[in-house]
């Protein structure tokens, strides 16, 4: 028998998060970011799931290839664009889409001869300061690309969408993007998933979603999603594996950290780091638990350092979960951004990082 633990993607899930980017924003078209494998869920799963997006957004011309294997006819966009000049032809064969961030991008399309004009999201750097031409040479970079029949967009990205008066400011960065963009005539893309729920006067014609089509929080806490009507896409079940019966002042796991208060119960998971699972989970970080009460569940915390194959849970909420009880680890019944915060990381990280041994069934 295979080991218990399996990560279920729910594509109605999918759709539902969809939906609901179209309600917060149904002025505009819509990529749906699935960079990173889909954050995790697999590219299967997120065409599936997000079949009726406007266009997906991914970072590599293989992943783009792959789009086109399975059948997406839709549009592409490479969102760091083309990292070398003989991927031109490529790109151009895929029908891709390009971001254009810097000189030697323009300066490759200058030089390629073709019939077919490329789209192009022409990308400004407003205050991130990742990618992006400054506002003065964007509009050179523009005036050239457009001299070339490349069908222009301007795009930028908000750094702080998620936070209250940090420095850029979504107003100050759109500010900037609007005085640099008058008189240039394209759409425009702004919006990241943050933007999207909290700053829909900055959306632009195209919006960029990504961790919220996958149910997480941008700020890596759930509280802040918890009324956005969001579903957890991603399911991460295992079981229960042994039953260990301890005394007041024992300890459990590598390091001993965490000690018995009491007589109680311990179950051991089969779930760790190897897995995905955070290795630096702080005792106390929920997992849900199946009590065996008609199926009902109760959220039980974790007791003691995650291992490499195994963590334990404390089992004094749940008095009859036993050997195969199932174990939510993160889900529906337990945010992902919990367990992150417990973790000292965020929600993105952790849907990332799942191992490619644990099996995936997409439903």
């Amino acid at each position: 028998m295979n080991r218990p633990i399996l990560a279920s993607i729910h594509t109605e899930a999918f759709q539902h998060n969809l939906n609901r980017v179209r309600e917060l924003a149904p002025e505009s078209k819509i990529w749906a970011v699935i960079k990173s494998r889909a954050y995790g869920h697999t590219f299967e799963a997120a065409l599936n799931g997000l079949a009726s997006t406007d266009g997906f957004a991914l970072l590599n011309m293989q992943n783009a290839a792959r789009l086109r294997e399975q059948g997406w006819q839709g549009r592409i966009l490479l969102l760091e664009g083309l990292f070398h000049e003989d991927e031109l032809a490529l790109a151009e064969k895929l029908s891709c889409d390009l971001v254009v961030h810097c000189e030697a991008q323009v300066e490759w399309l200058e030089k390629y001869s073709s019939h077919k004009p490329f789209n192009v999201f022409l990308k400004m750097n407003t205050g991130m300061n990742r990618l992006g031409f400054k506002p003065d040479a964007y509009r050179t970079a523009f005036h050239r690309l457009h001299a070339i029949g490349c069908k222009m967009h301007h795009m930028t990205h908000f750094a702080n969408a998620d936070q209250v008066d940090r420095l850029p400011t979504v107003g100050s960065q759109v500010e900037l993007f609007d005085d640099a963009i008058k008189g240039l005539d394209a759409p425009t893309s702004l919006a990241n998933s943050a933007a999207i729920l909290w700053h829909r006067n900055a959306l632009g014609d195209w919006v960029r979603p990504g961790i919220m089509l996958y149910g997480a929080s941008p700020t890596g806490l759930y509280s802040d999603i918890k009324n956005a009507h969001l579903r957890a896409v991603m399911q991460l079940q295992s079981e229960i594996i042994d039953i260990q019966e301890l005394q007041k002042g024992d300890r459990v796991g590598y390091g001993g950290r965490f000690e018995a208060p009491e007589a109680m119960r311990i179950g051991i998971v089969a779930c760790g780091y190897a897995d995905g699972y955070p290795r630096h989970a702080k005792d106390g970080t929920p997992v849900w638990v199946d009590d065996g009460n008609k199926g009902e569940g109760v959220i039980c915390p974790i007791a003691g350092r995650v291992s490499m194959d195994m963590l334990s849970v404390d089992l004094r909420n749940a008095p009859n979960a036993n050997i195969g009880s199932v174990v939510e680890l993160w889900g529906d019944r337990v945010a992902v951004d919990d367990v992150a915060q417990m973790s000292d990381t965020i929600g993105y990280e952790l849907l990332c990082a799942l191992a490619p041994r644990v099996p995936v069934i997409v439903k």
